[in-house]
């Protein structure tokens, strides 16, 4: 044993036995004393310990290692390793990736749960939290953390060597962007990159850059957002994975899309003109796609109008062609009687369409011209008849030529 605990003085210089302890220079030490109330001795704790382990120790002959202390040493050893080796037993939570080093160096990553790794200082672990949502903002600085979990900050400053952008017409702008990124893989994430964040950041803005460095302004400004997230989104990861640097990019998010903040004003009234012009664009267009389409039926209408009395004049023609060849045909039958009924025919319809006036032809002394119809032209006056002889059939007129278009019945 390391000293003598058969009654010879302890380190401190007192007596064996069950004396009092002395100190160093043989003084009692201050917490001494059975009686005094300060709390057991260090000799009283040292020999608690050292009979505690004199129990676990197999019995030999005598009090100190001897010839059983060879067996007390390995039962010694045994439990030492036992302990060491179940020291290599470790947990890893649902939301972190355990990461094995060997002698310092990455040798695997482990699942969540209850795993096992050769202990310290063969091999270590770390668990990094693989499903926290980081965040990174290029072109401002916001209030908050930019490692913390995503939300949507207000900007506290504005970065402007990272903010102004060149557009693919040439025109700069202002663009403030945020970028949420979580651990993939923990080993290439711990060993890969020097300084993960900065490699994110740096990777996003230069996607950023090479996105708007292809897309006109106006686009940028007003419908292409949505697009440009994904592409940056989509290029980020790219890089990284070429990096493998085991970082996933979960979203891409742009804060403020503006021109810069000199020109703004005169930007905003090229929007308004813009703006402006498109209204009237706007009514101009509904303006011509009312009038148009009334334009086409109203000439539609004309034309099928045309159509329509090119068809009756044509039908109302042949008609009259059908009827002068069987007139025609008539007279060639009966020539006499075709030329009298032509006659009385014509002379019906003149009789029925001029004004006439019968005078007896006893009257004497007949004025030449009677005016009878007030507010008409004068019309000649007409000549007595001869008298007329009892009996007689009245001469009649040559019958008139048959003309040949002419229409007859």
């Amino acid at each position: 044993m390391p000293w003598n605990n058969s009654g010879g003085p302890n380190p401190w210089g007192s007596p064996g036995g069950g004396n009092r302890p002395q100190g160093p220079w043989g003084v009692p030490p201050p917490g001494g004393g059975g009686g005094s109330g300060r709390g057991p001795d260090l000799d009283d704790a040292i020999r608690q310990a050292q009979d505690a382990v004199r129990r676990w120790l197999p019995r030999g002959g005598g009090t100190g290692f001897g010839r059983g202390g060879g067996r007390g040493l390995a039962v010694l050893a045994v439990l030492a390793i036992g302990a060491w080796a179940a020291s290599g037993f470790y947990r890893v939570q649902p939301d972190e990736q355990g990461v094995v080093m060997r002698f310092g160096a990455f040798n695997r990553t482990t699942p969540p749960g209850l795993n096992y790794r050769i202990p310290w200082p063969v091999e270590s672990v770390t668990t990094p939290r693989v499903t926290r949502i980081n965040r990174v903002d290029v072109g401002f600085r916001s209030a908050v953390d930019s490692g913390a979990i995503a939300q949507r900050p207000t900007p506290s400053r504005d970065v402007i060597e990272e903010s102004m952008m060149l557009t693919g017409d040439e025109n700069i702008i202002d663009i403030d962007f945020a970028v949420f990124w979580r651990i993939r893989d923990a080993g290439e994430y711990l060993f890969n990159t020097r300084n993960p964040d900065v490699t994110v950041k740096s990777a996003a803005e230069s996607m950023m850059r090479e996105v708007i460095g292809r897309t006109p302004i106006q686009p940028a400004l007003t419908e292409a957002r949505a697009q440009i997230e994904q592409q940056v989104r989509l290029g980020t990861q790219a890089i990284l994975d070429q990096y493998r640097a085991g970082v996933e990019i979960t979203q891409v998010q742009l804060q403020k899309v503006d021109p810069p903040g000199a020109v703004i004003e005169a930007f905003r009234d090229v929007q308004r003109a813009n703006a402006d012009r498109e209204r009237a664009r706007n009514e101009a267009e509904s303006y011509r796609n009312d009038i148009i389409p009334r334009a086409r039926g109203e000439a539609a209408r004309m034309v099928q109008e045309a159509q329509g009395q090119k068809d009756s004049q044509i039908a109302r023609a042949r008609g009259e062609a059908a009827r002068f060849v069987s007139v025609l045909s008539s007279y060639q039958v009966a020539r006499e009687v075709t030329m009298r009924r032509i006659y009385l025919e014509t002379m019906e319809d003149i009789l029925r369409r001029n004004p006439k006036i019968i005078v007896d032809n006893r009257l004497q002394g007949l004025v030449p011209l009677l005016n009878l119809d007030n507010g008409r032209p004068a019309q000649p006056a007409v000549r007595p008849a001869p008298p007329a002889v009892a009996g007689s059939v009245p001469s009649m007129p040559p019958p008139p030529r048959v003309p040949q278009p002419g229409v007859g019945r």
